[in-house]
């Protein structure tokens, strides 16, 4: 098994597991299992009768899967929680974590196209064995679906100025490499800006690509189905559009965040919130693993 630093470093990892209050005997489902980092910590707290289940849908997770009875690897997108969840006759859950973000395993395998750093096929799929890539919807998407997308997903001011480059562009040549998109959208990022505006526009694409924010309001209404009274929830968001959903869901059971309340006022939601504030990395670990800096965590538990 690779060691972890190889493939990613867990973000918050004691607050997010501290905040599960795991129960050793327990069944938990790590929804982003990556380099095992959460799950690993998780199995640390549970006895010989605990389970764990960690979700994946990329094979490279796999080799990082633990020698452990008590863990089952599931190849699977978040989003299907409650099929498998079903299929291993697991009728609730203790407590639930999912890390948002993308690792460094992602952004350093040059052949993925996560990085500008690397001149290399624009994929960006988690899961390689089907669905549009990156390249795919610059070359197909409309003008203004381009535009819509770099705009929600990627916060940029110069979406609908990129989205019509992108369209002329590909009227003489197919965009297919991180270079043909890096020649298209330079000239929109300032020199002093440019890193972190080219992130934000890979970022759009890969959110787009993976359909993360359908699968993130799918995944929510399940885990609020499947967490057992008292079970306690812990979400890292790295994205104002993720995090919106998850503080929503969190605070009223919907992902509108619309508020019911009762003839006294009181509000009526599923959940307790843990801590009312996000908690964030402190400088220490955003110095050392600077993946962490937009990191947000919130957990929340069932009201029983």
């Amino acid at each position: 098994m690779k060691t972890e630093p190889a493939y990613h470093v867990p973000v918050l990892l004691k607050e997010s597991v501290d905040g599960l209050n795991i129960r050793p005997d327990g069944v938990y489902a790590d929804l982003t299992f990556g380099g095992g980092g959460h799950s690993r910590e998780i199995l640390n707290r549970l006895s010989e009768n605990g389970r764990l289940f960690g979700f994946d849908q990329d094979e490279d997770a796999l080799q990082n899967a633990p020698d452990d009875r008590r863990f089952t690897f599931v190849r699977s997108n978040f989003r299907f929680l409650e099929n498998f969840m079903d299929w291993y006759g697991i009728d609730g859950l203790d407590g639930i974590l999912a890390d948002l973000g993308v690792s460094w395993h992602h952004f350093d395998d040059e052949t993925r196209g996560f990085s500008f750093r690397f001149d290399s096929n624009l994929d960006m799929r988690m899961n390689r064995q089907g669905g549009k890539t990156a390249a795919d919807i610059l070359n197909t998407y409309s003008e203004q679906a381009l535009a819509d997308m770099f705009y929600r997903f990627g916060e940029l001011r110069c979406s609908r100025a990129l989205a019509r480059a992108a369209v002329k562009f590909r009227e003489n040549r197919k965009i297919g490499a991180t270079s043909d998109f890096l020649e298209i959208a330079r000239p929109f990022f300032s020199r002093e800006k440019e890193k972190k505006q080219m992130a934000q526009a890979f970022q759009a694409l890969r959110i787009e690509v993976n359909d993360e924010a359908g699968a993130l309001a799918e995944m929510l209404i399940q885990a609020g189905r499947l967490l057992k009274n008292g079970g306690r929830m812990a979400v890292i968001t790295y994205h104002s559009l993720e995090d919106r959903l998850v503080k929503n869901f969190f605070r009223s059971g919907n992902l509108e965040g619309k508020v019911e309340k009762d003839f006294y006022g009181n509000l009526l939601t599923p959940f307790r919130l843990i801590n009312n504030k996000v908690i964030v990395p402190d400088a220490e670990e955003q110095e050392k693993n600077p993946r962490s800096r937009s990191a947000k965590l919130r957990i929340a538990e069932k009201n029983g």
